[in-house]
């Protein structure tokens, strides 16, 4: 009865709406099956998969970052790689100048094994290569990461024809078995002499590269579906990678699975609370044994103490300089033992002559700030490299892959010539994209995961392009 004394009417009664409470009660089981308990567990699960690949080929494990690395211990990761499975998405296929992963050629030449080749429903066959393993996963529905069947064949591909233009045999783009259309396989071929002709136009010492791996690359697949190819034999003709997609599909709803989540570890920055695959792994056991609401606070104190106990890192020298260095903030006493410091997110110290801090902030805005401060660099860098010829400059950033990346190329642009020899009379030349390209391929050949944002290149870029002002 309302307040005019009449009966409710059958209309004016709200009862909750049975689709409503349906989408919630799904809502909150989906939330249960992805909880972080169940994503550990499946990326343990995954590494026991990704370890019988490496003991079955006899090869080490490379990470493709950042996915990679849940699934590998880091006792027995030998390094990583950064191929982006955006560069092989569909209509997008690229070949990264940004990430050229070139460390990989003296990996796989250096580091091999005696193993037992894998062949579901036929027989193994002993063999002997110099190789690795690349790990990465995707998540629900598909079989492997665009990185693993598309971007890592378009990167060898271009590797052999570029390194190996005699060798022929190799040079057809190495592609997954009834994967692809013929159309998108048809498309992927018809990039790679361009792709080829852009990595030769940067200038790098193509004589030795080759030397580092020796060998063409040979592509290989090992996945819960298949191992491909099958009938692999002993050979010193080539290098192989196996492209190893550590999950197992799922094709229907994580809360199908009994707790399994396929590509557990992608994405981690939306999910895990700051905790890392070295913090995952030394602490696997009390993370397990731990109540899901617990969670949040127990990583934050194991990340925390990780920090603290986390081993200065030395600088990299960025070659063929020998006098440029580039690292984080967070390594320790990284900025001890060096002529010249330009931090990019520290505060300007006044008074001392031999410290550039550039105030930037972190993000989009720190690329934006980075563009009103490379006055500053070119100043400081003219005036202390003329009273110390060839001082040791270390340039450091948050993370010691973009703001950091991103200064140091335009001092390199501004101020070097072919050879890494400082002169101060180049910094009115006319400086072109192309030219920028090729002198940040020094600093992604020198350090492996540098990766200023475009943001930052777009800063960069503006600063070095535009005419002379003295």
């Amino acid at each position: 009865m309302d307040s005019s004394g009449a009966l409710p009417t059958l209309e004016s009664l709200h009862f909750p709406s049975a689709q409503q409470s349906i989408s919630q009660t799904l809502s909150s089981l989906r939330r249960s099956a992805l909880s972080v308990s169940n994503r550990l567990q499946s990326i343990e699960d995954d590494a026991k998969f990704v370890q019988e690949v490496a003991d079955h080929y006899g090869l080490p494990l490379v990470a493709n970052e950042r996915c990679g690395s849940w699934y590998i211990p880091p006792t027995t990761k030998v390094g990583s790689a950064y191929f982006k499975s955006t560069d092989g998405h569909t209509g997008q296929w690229d070949f990264s100048f940004r990430r050229l992963n070139l460390q990989l050629l003296p990996l796989v030449k250096d580091h091999g094994g005696l193993g037992r080749l894998i062949i579901y429903n036929g027989p193994k066959t002993d063999y002997t290569l110099a190789s690795c393993v690349i790990v990465d996963s995707t998540r629900r529905g598909k079989l492997m990461p665009d990185a693993l069947s598309k971007t890592v064949p378009i990167w060898s591909a271009v590797i052999n024809r570029a390194l190996f233009p005699s060798q022929t045999a190799y040079h057809p783009v190495q592609l997954p078995p009834n994967y692809l259309g013929e159309s998108e396989e048809a498309q992927i071929e018809n990039r790679i002499d361009r792709f080829v002709h852009s990595l030769k136009s940067l200038k790098l010492d193509l004589d030795g590269l080759r030397e580092q791996i020796g060998k063409p690359i040979q592509v290989a697949w090992a996945n819960r579906s298949y191992f491909h190819p099958s009938d692999l034999q002993k050979s010193d003709e080539y290098r192989l990678l196996v492209l190893c997609s550590a999950s197992r599909r799922v094709h229907g709803a994580e809360m199908s699975e009994g707790g399994y989540i396929q590509g557990a570890g992608d994405d981690s920055e939306g999910w895990a609370y700051g905790l890392t695959p070295p913090v995952f792994w030394a602490n696997r056991e009390i993370l397990k044994n731990t109540p899901e609401d617990d969670l949040p606070d127990l990583i934050q104190r194991l990340v925390s103490e990780h920090k603290q106990l986390d081993v200065a890192r030395d600088a990299t020298l960025v070659a063929p300089t020998k006098n440029l260095f580039i690292t984080s903030v967070g390594a320790a006493n990284a900025t001890s033992g060096y002529d010249l410091v330009i931090d990019c997110n520290g505060s300007p110290a006044e008074g001392d002559v031999k410290r550039l801090g550039l105030g930037c902030d972190t993000g989009k805005l720190g690329s934006r700030d980075l563009r009103k401060s490379l006055d500053k660099v070119r100043d400081f860098v003219v005036a202390r490299f003329e009273a110390n010829p060839d001082p040791s400059l270390l340039v450091t950033c948050e993370s010691g892959k973009d703001l950091s990346a991103g200064t140091l190329l335009a001092i390199i642009c501004l101020f070097y010539n072919d050879e890494g020899g400082f002169d101060a009379s180049l910094s009115k030349r006319t400086i072109s994209k192309q030219f920028i390209r090729q002198r940040l391929a020094w600093l992604v050949s020198s350090k492996h995961d540098v990766n200023p944002s475009r943001a930052t290149l777009q800063s960069v870029n503006a600063f070095l392009m535009q005419p002379p002002d003295y």
